[in-house]
């Protein structure tokens, strides 16, 4: 089936229209991926075993020959993923069809003793935990973070380049005192770094401590081994992970949720920035960039519409619903383990995909928009109403205890001109010279305090 025939029967839009997350995550949440990460965990634990366990049997490998092992998970491929369904079909357990998997990999390498280790003391959700953790470990390493960082970056680069650029403020939708194109993307890329910096703080969990959190099976296996402790050695050293030491059958799911919960606030952080775009194109204030043969409407030829931040906007609550919807879920279990957490955890892949597209979409609208100087400049100088706030300031300064009250009558609900402004501060006699004449050089463009300085704040 060709790409185009196959994504036009998509029930999800990132295997189809938006088919470059799928290939840009597929490697981390597929199906695919967990039989996978499976495999490698699986592999780990009994090289653990040889390495660690004093037992007679593990004991005839020889440790020079561990490269032929480690190679069933290193060279795992689409075969090795289609011989493990083929076993599944049979045995309707995905985990101990990749059991059997490598046993059949173990006895063709002449390995036939080792095959009763695979899996030994592990329940399924020893590997299914480890190998979740795995996905969403590489996940975010690989391919969220990298792309979370390059928005943020390239927000940064936005708010140096225009941080001399004057615009009038809105509290309210009101016009406010002014601020600078870049102060205000300052903000956000700040925010996105803070962000950012709450995930990858975040600790990936693990468990491998059996049916019920206990060590039973193994400790009754193999009594004079510390447990506790080997486990912790496992998950830390050979994978790569934190280790739970206190779960029930499954690990609790609480740093998924965190993560979760952490990409939706950055999901809401972006979609913040989208809103203002819109607000700010619709003000003006920015001019989009139009495309050759791109159409913005069907019926109004004149139209660019800002798209790419609505779109951005829509994958952002798909996102951010899938988040909710798993981080309500993950942490509740039936006394020691339901299976629902299975079927959510499927869906893990979704929270991000929709949120990398929501990125995408508002890099590329992003891209496609120049700041309108002349538009800012004359919005500021229809608004010298603003030059109260410094005034009445002034006055206070010197004592006035009516300062705030008497801007108030001069200016509010009114439209005031540079002179009626300039006239107003040229009779404010209680002012020292060098002060009055602050005000009266004062406009709208230069009011605009530290935000040129604001942007030159290094980020983490």
């Amino acid at each position: 089936m060709k790409r185009q025939e196959f994504e036009s029967m998509t029930l999800c839009p990132l295997d189809g229209r938006y088919s470059g997350i799928k290939d840009a995550l597929g490697e981390y949440f597929s199906e695919y991926a967990l039989v996978k990460y499976r495999v490698f965990v699986e592999i780990q634990w009994l090289k653990f075993l040889i390495n660690n366990i004093d037992n007679d049997i593990l004991a005839k490998f020889n440790q020079a020959d561990m490269s032929q092992i480690e190679a069933i998970s290193k060279n795992f491929n689409y075969d090795s993923f289609a011989s493990i369904k083929d076993i599944e079909a049979t045995t309707r357990h995905d985990v101990k069809a990749v059991e059997y998997f490598i046993g059949n990999a173990l006895k063709d390498m002449g390995y036939d003793y080792l095959i009763s280790f695979v899996h030994i003391g592990c329940t399924s959700e020893d590997i299914n935990n480890t190998s979740y953790a795995c996905m969403l470990k590489y996940g975010l390493k690989d391919v969220w973070l990298p792309k979370a960082k390059e928005f943020a970056n390239m927000i940064n680069q936005w708010a140096v380049e225009h941080k001399d650029d004057a615009m009038l403020a809105h509290t309210h939708g009101q016009p406010a005192t002014p601020t600078t194109i870049g102060k205000e993307f300052k903000v956000y890329a700040y925010r996105l770094m803070s962000s950012i910096e709450n995930i990858e703080s975040i600790q990936i969990k693990a468990k491998f401590n059996g049916a019920t959190g206990n060590y039973s099976a193994i400790l009754t296996a193999f009594p004079n081994v510390d447990w506790q402790t080997m486990a912790k050695k496992f998950v830390e050293e050979y994978l790569g992970l934190t280790f739970n030491p206190l779960t029930t059958q499954i690990e609790s799911h609480d740093y998924t949720c965190h993560i979760l919960d952490g990409i939706r606030h950055f999901n809401n952080v972006l979609v913040d920035f989208d809103v203002d775009m819109w607000l700010y194109i619709s003000m003006e204030y920015f001019k989009q960039i139009p495309v050759k043969g791109e159409v913005g409407s069907s019926t109004m030829p004149h139209k660019v519409n800002p798209i790419r931040f609505e779109n951005s906007e829509a994958n952002i609550d798909m996102s951010n619903n899938i988040c909710v919807a798993l981080s309500n879920k993950l942490p509740k279990s039936r006394m020691q383990r339901d299976l629902s957490d299975s079927s959510s955890q499927r869906n893990l892949g979704l929270a991000f995909g929709y949120s990398l597209q929501a990125i995408h979409e508002t890099m590329n609208g992003l891209a496609k928009c120049v700041v309108n100087k002349e538009k800012l400049a004359a919005d500021l100088n229809e608004k010298w109403e603003v030059l109260a706030e410094p005034i009445q300031t002034m006055l206070r300064k010197y004592g006035r205890s009516d300062a705030y009250d008497t801007l108030k009558a001069l200016t509010r609900g009114k439209s005031i001109s540079k002179e009626d402004i300039i006239k107003f501060a040229e009779g404010l006699d209680i002012l020292s010279d060098e002060d009055r004449e602050t005000l009266i050089h004062m406009t709208p463009a230069s009011y605009i305090g530290l935000a040129d300085v604001l942007v030159d704040l290094k980020l983490k």
